[in-house]
């Protein structure tokens, strides 16, 4: 209970703290006000519009603070909808990925059980390397891919993906040399393929050749002016070699 209240203070709830301490003052001052003396036995009854509207007064107090708990109670029940939403929101990611795991599993046995039996093709040799992209088994994700490049029989610009995702698969296992040679590859084959130039550039820099990093973020953007992962990428580096400049 006490998270939900602060979480409530968070929200700057605190309306009907203020409420509370209103209505306490008020019966304070039943106690302690000078008049109260006027409601004494034998007081002059010409006074008693005093009494009816100090009630009046008090009555409406009591109001306020009854209609004060009210809102609060509803701002809880807001915050409470709001909160179990954002779980439901949390749980339904948590299920997708687990799916996706699941997915990701199948597709791998059955790819695997193709290529156990010699029945897989060049495609299924790169979905097979996809999926082990995806599950981050970096050097089994290169043995499937150089497979389909070997076994490659369809289209030269869709074998372009292949050497990208071959790229891809050596820089996030450090090999940053061998992966510029595949992204060079798969540019040459596809000249606007924009996320091949992105991550040529990226393996440049991670090799701190960073002119050359300039180079391929600049030849992303003569494809795709907009593309933001590209102009990011090269206007940081420009500003580092103007440094050292």
């Amino acid at each position: 209970m006490s998270d939900d209240k602060d979480h409530l203070l968070c929200l700057g709830l605190t309306d009907s703290t203020k409420k509370l301490h209103v209505r306490e003052s008020h019966k304070g001052s039943l106690e302690s006000q000078p008049w109260a003396w006027m409601f004494l036995p034998g007081f002059s009854s010409s006074f008693s519009f005093t009494a009816v509207a100090f009630a009046s007064e008090e009555a409406t107090s009591n109001e306020v603070y009854v209609v004060g708990e009210i809102f609060e109670f509803g701002i809880q029940l807001i915050y409470l909808g709001a909160l179990l939403a954002l779980l439901g929101i949390g749980s339904f990611f948590v299920v997708r990925q687990i799916l996706v795991r699941r997915e990701l599993e199948n597709a791998a046995k059955e790819l695997q059980e193709r290529v156990r039996t010699g029945e897989a093709s060049a495609l299924e040799y790169f979905e097979l390397g996809a999926v082990m992209l995806r599950k981050k088994f970096y050097p089994l994700a290169a043995k499937y891919l150089e497979k389909a490049i070997e076994k490659w029989e369809g289209d030269v610009q869709e074998l372009a993906q292949v050497h990208n995702a071959l790229g891809f698969s050596y820089v996030s296992d450090g090999k940053i040399d061998i992966s510029i040679i595949q992204f060079e590859k798969a540019v040459k084959l596809q000249p606007g393929y924009v996320t091949a130039w992105n991550n040529l550039g990226d393996a440049y820099e991670k090799k701190k050749e960073l002119k050359d990093a300039v180079k391929a973020y600049d030849q992303a953007l003569l494809f795709d002016p907009n593309n933001k992962v590209a102009r990011t990428c090269r206007d940081s580096i420009k500003e580092r070699l103007d440094l050292f400049e």
